[in-house]
């Protein structure tokens, strides 16, 4: 049985407010590129910058995001789209204009160019709308979340593809985004990632693919050989049935990627595909590499993988798996440079990068985790003037003695762990996100909270935001626990809302202070 699912960039100086009812628009002269630069095949073809050099404006709903879109010059003028918030189909309508080709259902990038859509401040994440890319070149995706995107059933958006390309499609970096399902197409989801109809020049890198039966596929049926040039790298793929991806013709790169209870098949190359793979962890999964449900075979180049409970089945009239001891049937040069890492550390090395809200950490080949280039600020840190998260504040801890409540706690945790001053207790939320206050019974200055995690799950909180849960306002984002600084406000109850985690975090302490 299938088992069930579950940047911000540095602003530019001098902004403009745009207010619009289906979203605030913040509009800045000066774009900055999404941080880090692209990698494998997205560097060719005159290599993938999105939005770099053009305009930069905020959206929190997707009207905004096609406003944007409908508001350039011309449907070439370089822009970066930052995004935060929950975008869905009850805040995302068609926009018209000259420089755009937008639709209600999905976020539509039809015959544009030079685009770059990334997640800021608190998170950005699409719920049950796809992103769809058609007709158009140059695009980067960075730090997003797509989730639970169906073809039937209700929503329906991008006919079920969390990410979708087809038709003349044209570099596209898509980069620490988490893309996942609740199922498989009996439950009405399809893709998550999915190149069709002459789209090439595709890169997706640090990326978190799970819960669906399908993965992604390249090509959408054997006689569509005109996609390629497809890398994949320090990507996690879980609880995938299927298509990880399936390649049908054309060239493809995986490396250093980690694939995780592939339960059916995983890297399909088939009808005259050719896989590059290279220093790959297949863990606890079936048929991981080979040609799959048809007589049109691929081929392979196979190098320094590792197969730990790797499980293959018998050759077959449409089965042929490359197992159980993998050996290359052709030969794939690539024309950019690479340094993977050894396949033996990858487990580890994906597990602290791949996805949104990761901090856009990458890897170069050493097996240790770097920070992005101190020149390209991280959309998901605290602001850099905010005080060292090591130096905690003096003053009286307001939280003891007060009062506290939060979203559903993990079994045998209790809100009052947060303010009783022990680092022994904690509270936990009921799975890898959720809230938890301090309040009290008359107004309160505030302009500092502490958090502290439980020993032993230290860094397991991502992304956060704290939250005046009287009006709403958002004192504060970013990521890691520590020391968050804001300007001082008074008020009954405040909150701290972990929006990403790479756990089950465990708070040991909420503490608050006036300064």
């Amino acid at each position: 049985m299938r088992r069930p699912v579950a940047l911000r960039l540095q602003a530019a100086l001098g902004t403009l407010a745009l207010a619009a009812a289906a979203g605030v628009v913040l509009a800045m002269p000066e774009a900055a590129a999404a941080a880090g630069g692209a990698t494998g095949y997205a560097t060719q073809n005159g290599g993938t910058t999105g939005g770099a050099g053009g305009q930069t404006v905020r959206a929190t709903t997707g009207t905004a995001i096609h406003q944007a879109l409908c508001g350039r010059a011309s449907s070439s003028t370089p822009i970066t789209i930052e995004v935060e918030g929950t975008i869905n189909h009850g805040n995302t309508t068609k926009v018209s204009g000259d420089s755009c080709s937008t639709a209600a259902d999905k976020i539509e990038l039809k015959q544009v160019s030079n685009i770059t859509i990334v997640g800021v401040g608190g998170g950005a994440v699409f719920d049950q709308l796809g992103i769809h890319i058609r007709e158009s070149s140059n695009i980067v995706i960075q730090n997003v979340t797509v989730r639970n995107v169906k073809k039937s059933g209700s929503p329906t958006s991008n006919g079920g593809d969390a990410i979708g390309m087809e038709s003349d499609v044209r570099n596209v970096w898509v980069d620490h985004t988490t893309l996942e399902a609740s199922g498989g197409e009996s439950e009405g989801y399809d893709g998550l990632f999915d190149m069709k109809d002459n789209t090439q020049y595709v890169t997706l890198s640090y990326s978190t693919l799970r819960n669906s039966g399908r993965g992604g596929l390249i090509g959408s049926s054997e006689s569509d050989r005109s996609n390629g040039y497809v890398t994949f790298h320090h990507n996690l793929y879980e609880n995938i049935d299927s298509r990880a991806p399936l390649l049908r013709g054309g060239i493809a790169h995986m490396y250093n990627n980690h694939y995780k209870s592939l339960n059916e098949s995983g890297i399909n190359s088939r009808a005259g595909a050719k896989a590059k793979v290279d220093n790959n962890y297949f863990e606890d999964s079936k048929d991981v590499l080979g040609t799959f449900y048809t007589d049109q075979a691929g081929t392979w180049q196979v190098s320094g993988n590792i197969y730990d409970n790797v499980s293959w089945s018998e050759p077959g009239e449409d089965n042929n798996p490359a197992g159980p001891d993998p050996r290359s049937t052709t030969t794939v040069s690539v024309p950019y440079s690479f340094t993977p890492d050894d396949a033996s550390c990858v487990p580890s090395v994906v597990s602290a990068t791949a996805g949104a809200n990761k901090g856009l950490k990458v890897s170069d080949g050493s097996c240790t985790p770097q920070s992005p280039d101190p020149t390209d600020p991280d959309p998901t840190d605290p602001d850099p003037t905010d005080p060292d998260p090591t130096d905690p504040p003096s003053g009286t801890n307001l939280s003891l003695g007060a009062g506290s409540d939060g979203s559903s706690k993990a079994s045998g945790t209790s809100y009052g762990n947060v303010r009783d001053g022990d680092l022994g207790t904690y509270w936990s939320p009921a799975g890898t996100t959720g809230s938890i206050s301090v309040k009290w019974s008359s107004a309160t200055t505030v302009a500092k909270v502490t958090i502290r995690e439980a020993a032993g799950s230290e860094g397991t909180v991502g992304s956060y935001r704290v939250v005046d849960h009287g009006t709403g306002a958002v004192l504060a984002s970013g990521s890691g626990a520590g020391v968050i600084g804001f300007s001082p406000v008074s008020l009954e109850k405040i909150t701290f809302e972990i929006t990403g985690a790479s756990g089950t975090p465990k708070i040991a302490e909420f503490e608050t202070y006036a300064g």
